[in-house]
């Protein structure tokens, strides 16, 4: 699974915050890896003009699963952890209700499977 942090200008993207965001990304999706292609990390500062302020981080995560379309999602905290932790949390729910639903179909499939 291929991680990859952007963000804004008002975000400095060293090092240390790339690492403890991509540490937390793979935490939160090592089960489903083999379905993961890809995760783009959005974080963003919506406040920037203002020193403080109430939901001001945001980040926002989009995943590729194999041979489906990409998937995303956002959310905004106060602290930049709060809302990788948030988006990462809404991620692995809507991955696992994605892979379900898949899972589902295949099920009640009542023609011959194309790959067997």
């Amino acid at each position: 699974m291929q991680i990859e942090i952007n963000t804004d200008g008002n975000i400095e993207g060293h090092e240390a915050l790339a690492a403890q965001v991509s540490g937390l990304v793979e935490s939160a999706l090592r089960r489903f890896s083999e379905h993961v292609t890809r995760v783009d990390v959005h974080l963003s500062d919506e406040n920037s003009d203002k020193k403080v302020g109430y939901n001001a981080m945001r980040c926002m995560m989009e995943a590729r699963l194999e041979g489906r379309q990409p998937i995303a999602v956002t959310h905004q905290a106060t602290t930049l952890d709060e809302a990788v932790d948030g988006a990462a949390d809404k991620l692995t729910r809507l991955i696992e209700h994605t892979l379900g639903r898949l899972r589902e179909q295949q099920s009640h499939r009542t023609d011959p499977d194309p790959a067997g």
